[in-house]
């Protein structure tokens, strides 16, 4: 199985069980639409292992920022997500603002605002 097909499983997952939980805050909210939108991209994006490390800091700054807490299962795969996203090696080097869900659409595409 290759990394993309393997990533893409971890983030259905997670997916799955961020969107079951009852109190769902807005940073929870943008973390499931930017998951939503990396499953999406994960096969024709140039460089995965860099939008997975990017992924990975996005969701470690939104769930600082709005004091969410991760069960055993959610966090173990993260880590994974972020063992992936370690494979960009120096493309994973990203100086952009972790905090801002745009980078991860395009200019074409529409993102929601919650």
């Amino acid at each position: 199985m290759s990394m993309c097909e393997e990533a893409k499983m971890e983030i259905h997952e997670l997916y799955n069980l961020l969107s079951q939980r009852d109190k769902q805050p807005p940073e929870l909210l943008d973390i499931t639409d930017v998951l939503l939108q990396v499953y999406k991209r994960m096969e024709d994006e140039k460089n995965p292992a860099a939008l997975l490390n990017r992924l990975v800091n996005y969701i470690r700054n939104a769930a600082l920022k709005g004091k969410l807490h991760f069960s055993k299962k959610e966090e173990a795969l993260i880590i994974q997500l972020g063992v992936h996203g370690q494979k960009a090696g120096l493309n994973g080097i990203y100086q952009g603002d972790y905090s801002d869900k745009t980078q991860f659409y395009r200019f074409t595409e529409p993102m929601p605002r919650r």
